[in-house]
């Protein structure tokens, strides 16, 4: 069975050559018995009809798209998508690029294709490592995830427990209870290192 997969994620490319309409004719022009539409996004991976479709093909079956992007967010998804697709021994037609399965042919196709796929990859941990460096540079970096809240509002509401709940302060300043917590329990063991020194120093 050949299968069909249209695209569309915004009204804007209804009009610049990307339509459903357009796809389809390309689609029905290259043999698709069976044409799946869909209005979704392409930075959602989870597509409704398009994961039913891949769920469905079977060996011996070929899926046709007019542009890797219509199933695919980036160059290193769809290389996953296609790898996963050629395993189960399904052959992908990009019209843009051409049959990939484990022909010779493609092959060569699917080894450039995996080439740029890298060299995506090799780009995002580059700008990630410079991104660093940079950060790095600038006043008050922390690595890692920046805080939900700051220490002054943290104090503020540990301060409140002197005279109210941990129930009582969680709805107050919508810091969870989990987090009141370990901070209070941060905060007393900050305080027990104080008197430590303090007493080796006496």
């Amino acid at each position: 069975m050949i299968y069909g997969y249209a695209r569309v994620s915004t009204k804007g490319q209804e009009t610049n050559g990307n339509s459903l309409e357009s796809q389809v004719v390309a689609l029905k022009s290259n043999g698709c018995q069976v044409i799946i539409e869909e209005s979704y996004t392409g930075t959602k991976t989870d597509r409704p009809k398009f994961t039913e479709l891949i769920n469905k093909l079977q060996d011996g079956d070929m899926l046709v798209v007019t542009k890797l992007d219509r199933f695919a967010r980036s160059t290193i998804q769809g290389c996953t998508i296609v790898e996963q697709l050629i395993d189960k021994g399904v052959r992908v037609n990009i019209l843009n690029m051409g049959v990939l399965d484990n022909t010779p042919a493609s092959t060569l196709i699917r080894t450039i294709f995996f080439a740029f796929a890298q060299f995506e990859r090799d780009m995002i941990v580059e700008r990630t490592q410079e991104g660093k460096v940079i950060a790095k540079t600038k006043m008050g970096f922390k690595e890692g995830r920046p805080k939900e809240y700051t220490d002054t509002q943290i104090n503020m509401a540990l301060d409140l427990l002197k005279e109210h709940s941990y129930t009582e302060v969680e709805k107050m300043t919508r810091i969870s209870k989990a987090t009141l917590v370990r901070a209070m329990r941060k905060r007393k063991t900050e305080l027990e290192a104080e008197k430590g020194m303090q007493v080796k120093q006496d």
